[in-house]
């Protein structure tokens, strides 16, 4: 199978590309570098473009002779995405569309979706499947669950078998630490334990110390990006023609922020500066998945997902990294 990775130097997006070269797929990358880190592709297997394109991103599946597409290219932050809600939609949604058309012109009808929970409504019940109500708190679920949407529509019109992933909280690198987490703007948990950890940043702050849970902080469920890597490449050969499935990734065991705050001290081998914070706005109080639908339809399981081997990977990386891939691409940061 020959895979186009939208967004593919970025966090995921990166380790599901090298994943599908190690596992026998050709697989490529378009991505504008201004999230994602040119060092995060294979050199040789770089288009640089901005999936707003229709063109370039049809251009690059007819040379390429693409098979399939993953689609990653988005901007992902709960925070930021309530202060800059038209960046959102501009690139979630109006991207998603512009590379929907271009596989709808060329012929290329297999479809992976990155999705998020952040789709759900934060009232439903723990641990939440995938008919549970659609409520997004805001933007940056509500772009994605639009980018859903879409594809479903898209899916019945022109016969495109599409899979859309809702990834809990994704975490974690490659075992070794060759690749990890990097971003222009850091708001995800792990990393951010990470930089506090290396004095990159200051204390770790957790935010709410009064959210309904056994310590008062956030649970939330978290899954290596290496076991993402590995739904992915199930959900591109599994997928029926016509539809857009859905499936929920996650472990099914919540962990609180203080919990993983105690077990990254543990693994690190000294303490974290830390201290409280307000909450922030957009946050649910817990979130864990059931993930029974893909483990039934594709036999997936996360096998990298304990706590401890997230938390150990992601040191190896961010200890042999400080400062994660090096220098952005300027000139793509600054065209943003």
């Amino acid at each position: 199978m020959r895979v186009l990775c939208t967004g593919g130097a970025g966090y995921v997006g990166g380790h599901c590309h090298r994943a599908f070269l190690a596992q026998g797929c050709e697989s490529w990358v378009f991505d504008d570098l201004s999230e994602g880190n040119r060092e995060a592709a294979s050199p040789d297997r770089l288009v640089i473009g901005d999936i707003r394109d229709t063109e370039a991103v049809a251009r690059a599946l007819r040379e390429l002779r693409i098979d399939a597409v993953a689609h990653f290219a988005a901007l992902v932050s709960v925070p930021e995405s309530l202060k800059d809600p038209q960046g959102y939609w501009s690139i979630n949604v109006e991207g998603a569309r512009s590379v929907l058309d271009a596989m709808a012109a060329t012929g290329v009808r297999r479809l992976v979706l990155s999705s998020t929970a952040a789709v759900y409504a934060h009232d439903v019940a723990m641990p939440i499947s995938e008919d549970a109500r659609l409520d997004p708190a805001t933007p940056y679920g509500a772009t994605k669950l639009a980018m859903e949407m879409m594809a479903r529509d898209y899916a019945a019109r022109f016969g495109f078998a599409a899979t859309a992933l809702r990834y809990f909280n994704a975490c974690g690198a490659e075992t070794g630490g060759a690749h990890g987490e990097a971003r222009r703007a850091e708001s995800h948990v792990v990393p951010l334990l990470m930089e506090s950890a290396l004095g990159r940043r200051g204390p770790f702050k957790v935010f709410g110390d009064d959210w309904p849970t056994r310590d008062g902080s956030c649970i939330r469920d978290f899954v290596s990006v290496q076991d993402l890597a590995q739904a992915h490449r199930l959900a591109l050969l599994n997928a029926a023609p016509g539809a857009l499935a859905v499936y929920n990734l996650g472990t099914g065991s919540g962990t609180s922020v203080l919990e993983l705050l105690q077990a990254a001290q543990q693994v690190i081998g000294r303490p974290i500066p830390h201290e409280r914070a307000p909450r922030r706005p957009g946050d649910p109080p817990v979130l864990v998945a059931d993930s029974a639908r893909i483990g039934a339809a594709m036999g997936w399981s996360p096998a990298h997902s304990s706590i401890e081997t997230i938390l150990r990977d992601a040191w190896a990386w961010h200890s042999a990294h400080p400062h994660g891939y090096g220098a952005r691409d300027s000139a793509a940061a600054a065209a943003r």
